[in-house]
């Protein structure tokens, strides 16, 4: 018989989907990583100069930040010359969504 965690997870998710969940929430789980999020989705793309100036924000602090999102695939990014374009990655949103659907009290 299973004990503590593994338990309770037993039947539900697989822990390493648990553990990839967690790791996006925490990426997710910072109010200036969704301004981010939602500046993006509102102009569906830009570089972290329009990004700092729009959120009225050091252009080191969106860096770090973006940094965070890119490593959990938050966002895309696209080079244009010197210019790293980002943009949302719905397909991780909806991923971090169907999580917390699963568990969503009815």
């Amino acid at each position: 018989m299973a004990k503590g965690a593994d338990y309770i997870i037993q039947g539900t998710l697989q822990q390493s989907t648990l553990e990839k969940a967690a790791s996006l929430m925490r990426a997710i789980a910072h109010p200036l990583r969704l301004k981010i999020i939602v500046l993006l989705d509102k102009n569906k793309t830009a570089n972290v100069n329009k990004i700092y100036k729009l959120l009225n924000t050091e252009q080191s602090i969106v860096s770090q930040h973006l940094k965070i999102m890119r490593n959990a695939d938050l966002v895309n990014t696209k080079r244009d010359g010197k210019f790293i374009h980002y943009s949302v990655n719905y397909t991780t949103i909806q991923q971090i969504n169907a999580v917390l659907e699963k568990y969503r009290t009815k």
